[in-house]
């Protein structure tokens, strides 16, 4: 039982009685009561009477009995206090529900979620972390909630850098490349100081482009090299990508002629300076000029624009997706708005399907600056998981326990900020065992199935008597329509944030209300919130990607 829908359904009919037409009535939580509705004051300016009268008359219409009882504050606020009672039975209905009270998807969709996107012979590092961490929690949250999730692992496998990788390994048999980071930079150094090798790089991009076979060899070996790199670290994150995710851009070659052609038949193509440009409406450059989209280079060749479309055009058609997730730094903001916009003109977002570039901000340093290493270079990620466990070690000598809890606490310190703004990359703060953070919730699901271990069977309901058992109960209930909420906003940190909130209450809760010690009754009924706590906790972090220890 969703009690905030419960409220909304009741207070919204009464609201349409008062105004003669539907009001949305703006349920929300609040610190002055349970919830709180904001709906009298701009209704009331529509209908030019007094805030106060007009929600008087709309909680005089309201059926709220069994449910809550509500009072005019303020300029016209209506505060509602929820009935014990109500709290009580939910929770229960909830606890009985193997989903936790959030239904599967009425509607189910095929979703692609667009992320991690490394390029190939380089290692992943810590300007990885965002697209592939917000990405996987996407993908998780949309499959549990029942919509058919394609994940996308958009690899940079094909361009120029290639023909400066594939001379440097040469033609021969194909061997380990080591190191991709240490392979890739001696090719650019040789590229960068060596005229000749610079010249037979770039003919080796041609014999590429032409499907040359011994050529090709090289390129499948670097592939191959770098995806199985790329899985190791995956695995080790815990992070939901595999093999059959693999849609490099060489995918789409054989699909960029098509469409540039059918772009220019329909009109949409310009040529500029040689190149085949579209130019989406309302898209200026910083001089005021009409902002290209370039689709073909003036030598031919293709960018990433061309394969963007082609990757787009591919999902609605061929894969039948109807929601596109791109989860891609802030910066390609505008890339994203003019290769959707030329899609969209297109016909290739026809009614019903939406492309959504889900931006985020940058990881800074405690210095305010972009988070690197001391020598200025980008941080590998590999190096950043491993010194997460080594700090946790001591918080949890398991091996299994500390990967837990350091690799939580990073998805957690990224996922639990505004998606949007940046954040400060800090050791002390994401590792910290209080505040809102990673191990400080897996702490708290450890804590109770320490008490439910020391409690055996038990079989009881949710009854509520202190002000901690109702405020928790009051706190589990608010799980679905968060869940919903992130599902649609792609906003994590709601999330996180709520399973903050309940972690907190249960520890006031803990804290005033003797659980193993209770009398007979009352001590499972605080065992059933103990158990509900904890499946709450579980079921939210998981869907964050963060695993649970038992103990800790």
């Amino acid at each position: 039982m969703n009690l905030e829908a419960l409220l909304a359904s009741r207070l919204g009919a009464a609201f349409s009685q008062v105004a003669g037409a539907t009001v949305d009535p703006a349920v929300r939580r609040s610190r002055h009561a349970d919830f709180q509705s904001g709906a009298a004051l701009p209704l009331a300016r529509r209908l030019d009477r007094a805030p106060r009268d007009l929600a008087g008359e709309v909680l005089a219409r309201a059926d709220l009995a069994g449910v809550a009882t509500a009072e005019v504050s303020g300029p016209g606020f209506l505060n509602l206090r929820l009935a014990d009672e109500a709290i009580a039975a939910a929770a229960n209905e909830v606890a009985a529900d193997p989903r936790l009270g959030v239904p599967a998807g009425a509607r189910p969709e095929r979703i692609v979620v667009d992320y991690s996107s490394p390029n190939i012979a380089k290692e992943l590092t810590i300007g990885h972390l965002r697209s592939t961490v917000i990405g996987d929690a996407a993908a998780r949250l949309l499959e549990w909630l029942g919509h058919d999730v394609v994940r996308a692992n958009h690899l940079g496998d094909w361009g120029t850098a290639f023909g400066l990788l594939i001379e440097h390994l040469g033609t021969g048999d194909a061997a380990g490349i080591g190191d991709l980071t240490a392979f890739y930079q001696a090719a650019r150094l040789r590229f960068d100081t060596d005229e000749e090798f610079r010249t037979r790089a770039r003919l080796r991009v041609v014999a590429l482009q032409a499907g040359d076979e011994p050529t090709l060899r090289q390129w499948r070996h670097l592939v191959a090299e770098s995806q199985r790199y790329l899985l190791l670290a995956y695995d080790r994150m815990d992070v939901t990508l595999g093999r059959e995710h693999f849609i490099g851009e060489s995918f789409y070659n054989d699909r960029l002629e098509s469409v540039v052609a059918e772009l220019a038949d329909k009109g949409l193509l310009v040529e500029s300076e040689g190149a085949l440009c579209a130019f989406p409406p309302g898209r200026t450059g910083r001089t005021g000029d009409p902002l290209p989209l370039i689709v073909r280079k003036s030598d031919g060749g293709f960018g990433y624009a061309a394969t963007d479309l082609a990757a787009l055009r591919y999902r609605v058609r061929e894969l039948g997706a109807t929601r596109l997730l791109y989860v891609v730094g802030a910066p390609q903001r505008t890339h994203f708005e003019m290769v959707f916009a030329v899609a969209a003109a297109a016909g290739w977002l026809p009614d019903g399907v939406t492309a959504e570039h889900a931006g985020f901000g940058s990881i800074l340093g405690t210095d305010g600056r972009m988070f690197r290493s001391r020598s200025g270079e980008s941080v590998r990620l590999a190096a950043v998981v491993d010194e997460a466990i080594a700090r946790t070690s001591a918080l949890a000598p398991e091996p299994e326990v500390a990967r837990a809890v350091g690799i939580g606490a990073i998805k957690y310190a990224d996922l639990s900020g505004d998606r949007m703004s940046d954040y400060v990359f800090d050791w002390d703060r994401m590792l910290a065992l209080t505040g809102n953070t990673g191990p400080y919730q897996q702490y708290a699901y450890a804590r109770i199935q320490a008490i439910l271990r020391k409690a055996g069977d038990f079989e009881g309901r949710i009854r509520l008597g202190a002000a901690a058992e109702r405020a928790l109960a009051l706190e589990l209930l608010g799980f679905a329509p968060v869940v919903e909420q992130a599902a649609r906003s792609l906003e994590f940190h709601r999330l996180a944030g709520h399973l903050y909130g309940t972690a907190q209450a249960f520890s006031a809760f803990y804290e005033s209300c003797p659980v193993l010690s209770a009398p007979p009754g009352v001590r499972e009924s605080r065992l059933a919130l103990c158990a509900l706590t904890a499946r709450t906790l579980r079921r939210g972090l998981d869907l964050l990607g963060i695993s649970t220890p038992e103990r800790m």
